[in-house]
């Protein structure tokens, strides 16, 4: 089975869905998310501090300060 996504005018969805249903193929209802889900994701998201990112930018002067040897 081919799974499609479209995009149909709000004045004709009424329309295709009984074509496509009259052809047999199964219309997926699409998934409402609510705002509070997202608000829960966004403060679950980690924070970090000056002192975890100094990590990297010692690192990073670190690979800056190296010299490729001559031959």
């Amino acid at each position: 089975m081919e799974t499609l996504v479209i995009k149909i005018p709000e004045k004709k969805s009424a329309l295709v869905k009984q074509i496509l249903k009259g052809l047999g193929v199964t219309i997926q209802p699409t998934g409402k998310t609510s705002v509070s889900g997202y608000k829960q994701k966004l403060a679950n998201v980690s924070v970090w501090t000056d002192d975890d990112l100094k990590v990297f930018e010692e690192s990073k002067k670190a690979f800056e300060n190296l010299k490729p040897q001559q031959w």
